[in-house]
């Protein structure tokens, strides 16, 4: 559940803070008062993409925060996955947006990513969004939504399909034209001899390159060292010589105080401690030496090196990588005829896994697309239609078909008059009916998410009410309330009818403060509720037909 949302620097909003209740919470208000930017700002924390044009004018950030109530342990589950902690009183949700598109996330005041605020959108909200239609569903979004009806993973058909792709583009490129071949042979063996003359080794650029160093500071070095030697250890004056003296007097307080024997103990490990690292800077004198002819050989190498990196990968591990793919390639067409037997037999036991996938997933999205075609036609004519529903799932098994999600196309058709042929919804549903279409999918397919999930997200509608009216506003209405008893319900609405039904009714109104537009939302009391639905009924004047209206409609419904 969605308990608090908080917004600051969004577009028009200033700050505002919404609390809501379980049930259905319902939001209104004038045109362009803010109740879509409202939306668009919970999607934010949904992992939606975001954009530094959303701040508001003058200034630096915008911040948007949510404290949510997610049940079960599938939120924690992400959470720990992702090394983040849990909080028993809540999850609570913050993503900033900064001027010069810099995104900073935070969950239980930890930072985090939005890719982990996409993992946690299952198991938090879901935003219908909208004019959201039917007709803007491309093919894969078809078939997702089935998928998700089904609570299909399609990773493993994916992976079978990569898997057999891989091969076939193997195959292809051995048995290119002769002429493409030997030109690539050349090529290749040319860039493999390269590699091997060379004979690179890991990390090798990285030891020439601290010897360079060293070589080409060698004079410098050894003064350091002789000169630290000299002062540590050799000279009249050293740190050591001083040290001794100090250990003799410390010796005579030693024979009246015993309190200072610990003191004189830290003093001869200072003096030992001194004396190794004398004999190191030492020892590191002898040998450095400056050798022009080393620093040369040294200098050569890394030119070859470097000429390697440049052609073949940006590290030593990647030229290597690359040899032994070229020695892979050749050896492939050395022995054309015996790669490509085993190459085929491969393909066809990635191609009999990928249609054994392939064939199951079609399998569960057809006994899925029955069930869900009767629910949805079920819910479709609780809401004053007359409609027949119907989810066609096709696709032939053949290799022209596959792709990464399996071999199936789904088409959603509907008959909205008795005795119509069914023809794909995009292509006969009106305005108001497709809204309605679309309250039905998503209540349905919602249910089972939560199901299968264990998750009672909270739900948002952003005005899918539109291009309705009347019964079926009322039969909407309805819909919404019944959909509001197992979760929570926030939704966007222009319908007094709809409005009725809130259990909290939120007014987002747009004022001028100081020369600029504000945005408000506040909780409305039922007198104010009664006085919005007259205002949405009549218009800008409320009447007291209206008001007379207003309050039967919440005897009602309310």
């Amino acid at each position: 559940m969605l308990r608090e949302l908080r917004v600051e620097n969004y577009a028009v909003i200033d700050n505002v803070a919404v609390h809501f209740g379980p049930g259905l919470n319902l939001l209104t208000g004038e045109t362009g008062a803010g109740k879509s930017i409202l939306i668009d700002a919970l999607g934010l924390l949904l992992g939606d993409r975001a954009s530094s044009d959303v701040i508001r004018h003058g200034s630096e950030k915008a911040v948007i925060s949510a404290v949510f109530e997610p049940e079960g342990e599938a939120a924690n589950a992400v959470l720990e996955a992702n090394g983040l902690d849990g909080n028993s009183s809540g999850l609570i949700v913050r993503r900033e947006i900064a001027d010069g598109g810099k995104n900073r996330v935070f969950i239980n005041n930890q930072p985090a990513t939005v890719n982990v605020l996409k993992q946690l959108a299952p198991f938090l909200g879901a935003i219908h969004a909208q004019n959201e239609s039917l007709a803007a569903f491309d093919p894969p979004a078809r078939l997702g939504l089935l998928d998700t009806a089904a609570g299909l993973d399609t990773d493993e058909v994916e992976q079978a399909y990569a898997a057999w792709k891989k091969l076939c583009e193997r195959i292809a490129e051995l048995e290119r034209g002769e002429q493409d071949k030997l030109r690539l042979v050349d090529l290749w063996s040319f860039q493999l001899k390269e590699i091997e003359s060379a004979a690179p080794e890991p990390g090798e650029d990285q030891k020439l390159e601290a010897e360079k160093r060293i070589l080409a500071n060698a004079e410098r070095l050894h003064g350091a060292a002789a000169g630290a030697y000299d002062v540590l250890y050799e000279s009249a004056g050293s740190a050591l010589a001083d040290l001794r003296a100090a250990a003799k007097h410390l010796e005579e307080l030693l024979r009246f105080d015993e309190s200072f024997r610990e003191v004189a103990q830290q003093l001869e490990s200072a003096r030992i401690t001194v004396e190794d690292v004398s004999q190191t800077v030492r020892d590191y004198a002898e040998r450095v030496e400056a050798s022009p002819q080393r620093l040369a050989e040294v200098e050569d190498r890394l030119a070859v090196l470097d000429r390697l990196r440049r052609k073949y990968g940006q590290t030593l591990e990647l030229v290597l990588a690359y040899a032994a793919e070229l020695r892979t390639k050749l050896n492939d067409i050395e022995n054309k005829d015996e790669v490509l037997r085993e190459l085929r037999a491969q393909q066809a036991k990635a191609a009999a896994h990928y249609l054994e996938i392939a064939r199951a997933l079609s399998r569960r999205r057809y006994e899925t697309a029955r069930k869900l075609e009767k629910t949805v036609e079920a819910e479709i004519n609780e809401l004053a239609m007359k409609a027949r529903f119907h989810i066609e799932v096709s696709g032939a098994d053949g290799e022209d078909n596959w792709g990464t999600t399996g071999f199936d196309r789904v088409v959603y058709m509907i008959s909205t008059n008795p005795g119509e042929p069914m023809a794909p919804i995009e292509q006969i549903a009106s305005g108001g009916e497709l809204s309605r279409v679309m309250l039905a999918l998503k209540a349905t397919v919602e249910a089972g998410v939560s199901k299968s999930v264990n998750a009672q997200r909270t739900l948002v509608f952003d005005e899918i009410d539109s291009g309705i009216g009347g019964r079926a506003a009322d039969s909407v209405g309805k819909k919404l309330k019944l959909l509001s008893r197992n979760k929570q319900v926030v939704c966007v609405t222009h319908l007094p009818q709809i409005a009725s039904f809130a259990d909290q009714h939120f007014l987002i109104e747009k004022r001028e403060v100081e020369g600029r537009s504000s945005t408000s939302v506040r909780l409305l009391s039922a007198e104010e509720r009664r006085q919005e639905l007259a205002r949405m009924l009549s218009g800008a004047k409320v009447t007291e037909a209206s008001l007379k209206n207003a309050e039967q409609m919440l005897k009602v419904n309310g």
